[in-house]
């Protein structure tokens, strides 16, 4: 007996490599649905709503909305481009029974590409290639076509789903050809494509209610909402209901308020059915992966598997001697809750207790999306420690293995000496090399470990003409000692103002983090050493003053600009023996042990203890 479908729905996913144009790509769909009114002043990205997203240019958070075509609703999940944001991604995908897969015209298949795709047909979702952004000067439409053909054959697609439907659009414009050379001049032909293509749901609307939790949200007036498909029966508004958690034990709760997406706004509905991706208000405890039913005997969803995070940072509380100035949550227990509510609402995220009450061990899919998430909490005005990054390791018997990563490296051809001599102390393997112009295509594999502190030495060297790109590749054994940072650290010896005749004298010395009269403690970074060893300064010294040196005498002394760093830029410049104070107001570098008379001490033994642990490994 062939199962009925519901014509009226479609639920696609749109996925893509970093900057491939999906969030720009559904701007133009929601214009053209008529949900936003043609004149309707409204920023670029919509659905890129946070802060951080809009400041980065970068979908961070996986959304949803929802347009009407026809008689058809098409429920749109925009997701992620970055890998560090892969859980989102995978997430996202359960939701879905199609995916339009962006490629950028000019930038061709990368390694994103790749990783979002792998997923799709893990899934065994359809396909639909949309070759994007083909108005660029530099667009090859038909040679990244062949590109994409390839990364299916690849990836092992089946004879169905390498004959795949493709479009050639322009996002920013608003525009999708069947043909390259066609007079299309709207997006129809991406609608029709989506309604032909992409499966209907199933109509089980008679079998036992389960939706499975796939994303959270928040509302000021209804608190919690969760968001998720109705993937078998019904439900509405005022039924009593069961969520299946990890621990196996239904937990009963109320529907207090159902909402359906359409446009950018969230809809009040009385009922919703299989095959529809809805919002619910009035249950507090569930989190990502539970399964809501309406009877407790109702066998829950898998719950939602996503790749193992491959790195590790200890979040800590603040120690420093200007601890609990400018946060407002500053101790473990408010770190200890934070901690938690991202690990529940966030899947490619585990968070670790250690020795240490204070100490936390966050592990995450990269540096990025620990950057991001310490960024937020800064702005939610915590304050904490950071470590530097390391690698989460596995054993198997006796052999250890490590995370490693397939390098995508594009630069101009004058500079492939530089990138190799870069990449050769940090273990990159070249694989691949294609020339294209006065530009070439590097394919490295690298141990996850090579690339901590990689990108900003990488820009320096390649004189910001250089974009890298990087997927996790598996685990291979452990690869030895890998070089770190090849400059030391100025530290401060005292606790005052940094003064500008310090700050003069000191210049020849390297690169300084601070401006004049920032406030220093002891055992603060206040710069890069030009040399590998560390060196203690007075940042605070002052001239003296005496008959024949005038107070005036060196007024025009000239100090070059400090270089601010970032907070990613933080992560990728510490060592070992430093930790990054982050603050709502200000992000500084120190020592662990600040005390200058005893740091010696301590970096003599932590090289004993890592020279054996090597020697063991």
């Amino acid at each position: 007996m062939t199962q009925s479908e519901r014509k009226d729905i479609r639920n696609i996913a749109v996925i893509a490599h970093v900057d491939h144009g999906k969030t720009t790509l559904v701007d133009a769909m929601l214009r053209q649905s008529g949900l936003i009114r043609a004149n309707a002043e409204i920023q670029d990205r919509v659905l890129d709503s946070g802060d951080l997203e809009r400041e980065r240019g970068i979908t961070i958070l996986a959304k949803n909305t929802a347009i009407q075509y026809g008689n058809t609703r098409i429920n749109i999940l925009d997701t992620p481009g970055h890998h560090d944001f892969g859980g989102e991604v995978e997430r996202t995908l359960v939701m879905a029974d199609g995916v339009l897969l962006l490629v950028d015209a000019a930038e061709g298949p990368l390694p994103q590409t790749r990783f979002v795709l792998e997923k799709a047909l893990e899934l065994g979702l359809s396909a639909i290639v949309a070759i994007n952004k083909i108005d660029r000067k530099d667009a090859q439409p038909q040679q990244t076509l062949e590109e994409v053909y390839d990364l299916f054959i690849d990836l092992g697609a089946t004879d169905e789903g390498i004959d795949f439907p493709v479009l050639f659009t322009n996002g920013r414009a608003g525009v999708a050809h069947l043909e390259l050379n066609d007079d299309s001049n709207d997006l129809r032909p991406l609608f029709d494509t989506i309604l032909k293509h992409v499966p209907a749901p199933e109509d089980r609307t008679d079998s036992p209610l389960r939706l499975h939790v796939n994303n959270l949200g928040w509302d000021e007036y209804v608190g919690r909402l969760i968001i998720g498909r109705v993937h078998d029966g019904a439900l509405e508004q005022g039924q009593n209901v069961f969520v299946h958690g990890a621990d196996g034990v239904p937990k009963p709760g109320k529907i207090m308020r159902l909402y359906g997406f359409s446009g950018l706004q969230r809809e009040e509905i009385d009922h919703a059915a299989c095959g529809d991706i809805i919002a619910i208000a009035g249950i507090e405890h569930v989190f990502i992966g539970d399964t809501v039913s309406a009877a407790k005997e109702t066998p829950a969803l898998p719950r939602i598997h996503v790749d193992e995070p491959t790195l590790a940072m200890n979040f800590r509380v603040n120690t420093s001697p200007f601890a609990g100035q400018e946060g407002r949550y500053v101790t473990s227990r408010n770190i200890r809750d934070r901690l938690d509510r991202e690990s529940k609402a966030n899947v490619a995220i585990r968070v670790e207790e250690t020795d240490s009450p204070d100490i936390f061990r966050v592990i995450g899919r990269g540096e990025l999306q620990l950057g991001v998430f310490v960024e937020t909490m800064r702005r939610e005005g915590f304050e904490l420690m950071l470590s530097r990054p390391e690698v989460v390791t596995r054993r198997d018997g006796e052999k250890l293995f490590e995370p490693q990563e397939r390098l995508l490296v594009d630069c101009p051809q004058e500079m492939i000496g530089v990138v190799s001599e870069l990449l050769g102390p940090r273990k990159g393997r070249l694989l691949e090399m294609n020339p294209t112009g006065d530009r070439a295509k590097l394919v490295y594999q690298i141990p996850t470990r090579g690339l901590i502190g990689f990108n900003g030495e990488f820009m320096t060297e390649t004189r910001g003409l250089g974009v890298m790109h990087t997927h996790f590749d598996g685990w291979i054994p452990w690869q030895g000692p890998i070089a770190a940072r090849r400059t030391g650290a100025i530290v401060a010896d005292r606790v005052g103002r940094a003064t500008p005749y310090a700050l003069f004298h000191l210049q020849p010395r390297g690169t300084l983090f601070v401006d004049p009269n920032t406030q220093v403690y002891e055992g603060m970074v206040v710069g890069e050493h030009a040399r590998d060893n560390d060196i203690d300064v007075n940042i605070c010294r002052e001239k003296k003053l005496t008959n024949h040196r005038a107070a005036g005498k060196d007024d025009a002394v000239v100090i070059a600009p400090p270089r601010k760093m970032t907070l990613e830029q933080s992560i990728e410049f510490i060592a070992d023996d430093e930790l990054i104070e982050v603050t709502p107001s200000t992000i500084r570098l120190r020592k662990r042990i600040l005390p200058s008379n005893q740091r010696p001490r301590s970096v003599a033994a932590r090289n004993r203890a890592e020279e054996k642990a090597l020697t063991a490994i």
